[in-house]
């Protein structure tokens, strides 16, 4: 009678404890010492042998307690057992004292799954010698209808899923940070995020999750929450790390510029033709970042302008022309004007004296009086301007603790080359012949960059990313350009050791007119020249256009024929002509290195150029130039730097810059005791 007691009492425990509830957990215990526990904490004298073994060891209670017996419920964080009441009885008490205590004190294993409706044998019988019947309690649960499953799959199967979930949900409270969450849900309330509104409940839902798991006190309160919650919200919610989403939820934790990882989200989803409607910064970074720059008081350092003459020191400047001056008058004759319409070739100054910059500046400037460097095509994107901040003596953002920066030309990265780079293609060849159209979106024709060896072996679509014995590859092809892509092929050859000797002829095959009338540009390039073809005539279908020949001598090196117009006639950039030899009014190195500075940075020699007048609008600031404590808002900064652009102006120190990190040469006529010519290398 008291074993049915201690049943029924077990009974109404388990079905309050279901009550209010949908889902079962399992701990994980040993359900072989389960049943050992339950045996050995009956109190002395009340489980003695019966029979042939003890008391209360029956098949059907241990099949229960094996079966049933870790099932636990969580409600506030917290687990109840089947086994967490008080029976009223003292020869059961210790039994289920200690059975609570084993369940309570293992981690939760996973969701309780069952296809059955009931656990246990309620009752059977046994007729005695003496013809009575004899009746044996056991423990027997049954299960409301919401607690077992009618799936097809089986239990382990559906078990191992909702592991699965619970595991991804809790890395992704752990892993994905607050300011994360802030931040997307930011970009999609300013429709920044590329089907961003789709995510946006989810986001909301998931950041008052991660908001609750970041205040719970305890490691043991934060399992139970997982597995609850894991359950109630989902596979979408609970696996949201592996979704897209989580994707940019995880690259902003992780510290990556948040325009890379909205780009890395948006080519995972976004159609390649997909425009970003707006800039990738939000509202909050704004307040924040304005916040800093107040209390830091650099309000008055925003504003930028072009540097000039009086604005450098003389203890930073390396060298200063003595017609200077004149310059700035504008004074140089009718004479000076067409002497400028000579165009020079560079090749004939392949014999130049070569010095590196170092000694240049230590041996060659103190007995110099005036410079001519001579701006070659292959400078354009060195071009350099020196930008000053509007308000003299305004506090310094940047790393070095003067207020004055410098921005090279910024159609830099709109060169042939960096678009050939940004495809994949190769750029850094011993020789290079590219092809690029469809700038304005006008010439939907399929052209073919095509290289004819010595040999007659030919580089071409066909046998495209194929290494063939010379070394050449054709790594990019283009075959229908969309309307808003600039078109581009590239052939490199990388060793000049397996080039062999004789022409290499580089044409143009337009394999498909689909209408485009615009033609194209080329480029070749070896020798750390660039020779640019311009082709603006409209081509018929299967016509070849020869472009150049490079001729290879092991003797000589390179040399090239031109068949079409090239750009080594001179062109007129930022008001000073290409090919053509210019008076340098001032050398200097870049602003991080002046007042002795060292170390902050890469140094930069500039050479700023009589009447070279930078006439776009450069950024005001790079974000690699700032402070460490503005680098926080790094990407307000870089919104700003394009904000506080630098306005046209005649007076500004614009010329050509080389960085002691880059390989590259500039041609000078040297004038002081002698006339030099040098090649000065960096």
């Amino acid at each position: 009678m008291e074993f049915k007691r201690f049943k029924k009492s077990l009974q109404e425990h388990v079905a309050s404890m279901l009550d209010q509830q949908s889902t079962l957990y399992v701990t994980d215990v040993d359900k072989d010492k389960l049943w050992e526990t339950y045996l050995d904490s009956f109190p002395p004298g009340t489980n003695e042998i019966f029979r042939e073994r003890r008391e209360h060891d029956c098949s059907c209670c241990r099949q229960f307690v094996r079966a049933f017996g870790n099932v636990v419920t969580i409600a506030d964080n917290q687990v109840m057992t089947i086994w967490d009441f008080q029976s009223g009885l003292a020869e059961y008490q210790s039994v289920i004292d200690a059975l609570s205590e084993m369940v309570r004190s293992a981690p939760i294993q996973d969701v309780f799954v069952t296809k059955e409706k009931a656990f246990g044998t309620d009752r059977n019988y046994e007729q005695r010698d003496d013809g009575t019947v004899h009746t044996w309690e056991h423990f027997r649960v049954d299960l409301p209808q919401r607690f077992t499953t009618r799936s097809s799959k089986s239990e382990a199967s559906l078990a191992g899923e909702f592991r699965d979930v619970r595991n991804v949900f809790k890395r992704s409270l752990e892993e994905i940070s607050r300011n994360a969450i802030d931040t997307v849900l930011d970009l999609i309330a300013q429709n920044s995020l590329y089907k961003g509104e789709e995510w946006q409940g989810v986001l909301t839902q998931f950041l008052a999750l991660h908001t609750e798991y970041s205040n719970l006190a305890s490691d043991q309160e934060r399992e139970f929450y997982c597995w609850a919650k894991s359950v109630k919200v989902g596979g979408a919610m609970g696996k949201i790390k592996n979704h897209s989403i989580g994707v940019l939820l995880t690259d902003i934790t992780d510290g990556m510029d948040l325009n890379e990882a909205v780009k890395r989200y948006e080519k995972i989803v976004a159609p390649t033709n997909y425009k970003r409607p707006k800039a990738i910064f939000t509202k909050r970074m704004i307040e924040q970042a304005q916040q800093t720059i107040v209390d830091l008081g650099l309000m008055d350092s925003l504003g930028r302008r072009f540097a000039t003459v009086e604005d450098v020191t003389v203890n930073n400047i390396l060298f200063a022309n003595k017609d200077t001056l004149k310059r700035m008058s504008g004074n140089g004759g009718v004479f000076a004007e067409l002497s400028q319409e000579v165009a020079v070739n560079p090749k004939q100054f392949d014999r130049a004296e070569e010095v590196h910059i170092e000694h240049f500046i230590e041996h060659v400037l103190p007995r110099t009086t005036s410079i001519e460097a001579l701006f070659e095509n292959q400078h354009v994107s060195s071009l350099v301007s020196v930008i000053a901040p509007a308000i003299k003596d305004s506090p310094t953002m940047f790393k070095w603790d003067n207020g004055f920066s410098w921005a090279y030309n910024g159609n830099i990265t709109d060169s042939m080359k960096e678009r050939v780079k940004a495809a994949g293609g190769n750029v850094e060849g011993v020789l290079r012949a590219s092809l690029q159209w469809n700038e304005d979106g006008d010439n939907p024709n399929d052209f073919d960059l095509h290289c004819i060896e010595p040999g007659k072996n030919r580089i071409y679509y066909m046998n495209k990313r194929q290494i063939h014995h010379s070394s050449g590859s054709l790594d990019v092809d283009i075959i229908h350009p969309p309307k808003d892509q600039v078109a581009i092929e590239n052939i490199a050859h990388t060793s000049l050791s397996r080039m062999p000797e004789g022409e290499y002829d580089f044409q143009v095959h337009t394999y498909s007119n689909r209408g485009g009338t615009s033609g194209f540009r080329a480029e070749v390039e070896f020798d750390s020249q660039i020779y640019s073809f311009d082709y603006r005539k409209s081509t018929r279908q299967g016509q070849f256009v020869k472009v150049a020949t490079v001729t290879l001598s092991k003797k000589m090196g390179f040399s090239i024929k031109p068949h079409i117009d090239s750009s080594m006639s001179s062109k007129t950039v930022w008001g000073v002509q290409t090919n053509q030899f210019h008076p340098v009014s001032v050398m200097m190195f870049s602003p991080n290195y002046w007042d002795l500075q060292t170390g902050i940075g890469h140094r930069h020699y500039l050479f700023i150029l009589r009447g070279c007048i930078n006439d776009t609008t450069p950024n005001g600031f790079f974000n690699e130039f700032l402070r460490e404590d503005l680098l926080k808002h790094k990407r307000v900064f870089e919104a700003l730097g394009s904000k506080m652009r630098v306005e046209p102006s005649d007076a500004q120190l614009s010329g050509l810059g080389f960085s002691a990190t880059k390989r590259n040469a500039l041609i000078c006529k040297v004038e002081g005791h002698a006339s030099r010519l040098v090649k000065i290398t960096f």
